[in-house]
């Protein structure tokens, strides 16, 4: 029978390789057949992820992937500096085999970019740090950014980061090859550089204005000057349209714990 720990483990590598988007909605009893367990044991594994930040519960509502607010956004990339900063800081050297494993995960980069599984591709950018952690011998750091990981995965989805994922796996690449030639300073600036960049890639508000996302989407359209000054446009009456009901239209979005099973 699956463990609460697998299906944790599940949901935050469906987070990292973005099939779980923010806001998604985990129900127990969906989770219990996809896993084969007990609501108990679902139960169990979402519990866990909330006290570490992945999801949430509401009374009325059930489970769901968190949707970070603007300034959690900034705390888990500041959190991630912390962590990832002090563990190269408090580096004295990088053994061979360590090098071996870095250099192995970064191939894998390289392959995912060049093929076509966009989530492979996602979860493998976020793991080096994970990776890096482990290889360097602080599996507790290691587990500590994997969460943060898959927290700021799921900022960049929900703030629509323009980040390129070549320019990712190019900062990887400079950074193991910093370690391998035993600069370290090197390489912690090349980290502090690298998520400095993802962040500012994120399309966060400067303001607190409250109004800014309706304001924005409540904008006058623009129209081309055809458009603005045809009489015949402005005369000309718009018939009554029905929208087709999501199991009529095939290509109407389906709710995201509808397709549950093909995510994870």
């Amino acid at each position: 029978m699956t463990t609460a720990t697998e299906i944790s483990n599940r949901i935050i590598e469906a987070v990292m390789a973005q099939k779980l988007a923010p806001g998604s909605r985990l129900g127990e009893q969906q989770l219990a057949m996809l896993f084969d367990c007990s609501r108990t044991i679902v139960r169990e594994a979402l519990t866990r992820l909330a006290t570490r930040g992945i999801v949430t519960v509401s009374a009325r509502r059930g489970w769901y992937v968190i949707e970070p607010s603007q300034d959690e956004a900034r705390e888990a990339f500041e959190a991630r500096r912390v962590i990832e900063l002090g563990l190269l800081h408090q580096l004295k050297v990088v053994d061979k085999t360590a090098l071996r494993q870095l250099k192995s995960h970064l191939q894998r980069e390289k392959a995912a970019l060049a093929g076509t599984d966009v989530g492979m591709r996602s979860f493998l950018l976020g793991d080096f740090h994970v990776c890096l952690a482990e290889c360097l011998g602080n599996s507790l750091l290691a587990d500590t950014l994997r969460d943060f990981t898959a927290r700021t995965t799921l900022i960049a989805m929900l703030y629509q980061s323009s980040h390129d994922a070549a320019q990712s796996c190019a900062d990887h690449v400079r950074i193991v090859d910093a370690l391998e030639a035993g600069d370290i300073a090197r390489a912690e600036a090349l980290m502090s550089e690298h998520i400095g960049t993802v962040q500012s890639a994120l399309r966060l508000q400067a303001s607190s204005d409250p109004l800014a996302g309706l304001r924005d989407a409540l904008a006058p359209v623009r129209k081309s000057p055809a458009q603005a000054t045809s009489p015949a446009r402005a005369r000309k009456p718009r018939a009554a349209k029905s929208s087709p009901s999501p199991a009529s239209d095939p290509d109407a979005p389906a709710d995201a714990s509808t397709y549950l099973g093909a995510l994870l």
